[in-house]
């Protein structure tokens, strides 16, 4: 998937990118916090080949903001998965 974010460490905003080989595939992204707890889901949807990226604005799935701290992202599609760690700072 080649995940990642930049920035990171970010305040308010990160934006995530990721990049799909084949010819269309459906991923879901979710954010969870360190307790393992999902946060908010950015997508689920089906993607077409190629570089894609999606911001997160450092808000819950109640676009309430939260707290400092570390985060993880998820890519799901099918059997495959890949989580990354970041980090918001206030």
């Amino acid at each position: 998937f080649n995940l990642s974010n930049y920035p990171n460490p970010f305040n308010p905003t990160t934006t995530i990118s990721f990049e799909v080989r084949q010819t269309s595939l459906f991923v879901t992204l979710k954010i969870y916090n360190l307790k393992g707890q999902e946060v908010k889901q950015l997508i689920s949807t089906e993607v077409q080949a190629g570089k894609h990226s999606v911001i997160w604005n450092g808000t819950d799935s109640n676009d309430q903001p939260v707290s400092s701290g570390i985060y993880f992202y998820k890519l799901i599609s099918g059997e495959h998965k890949q989580t990354n760690k970041m980090l918001l700072l206030k």
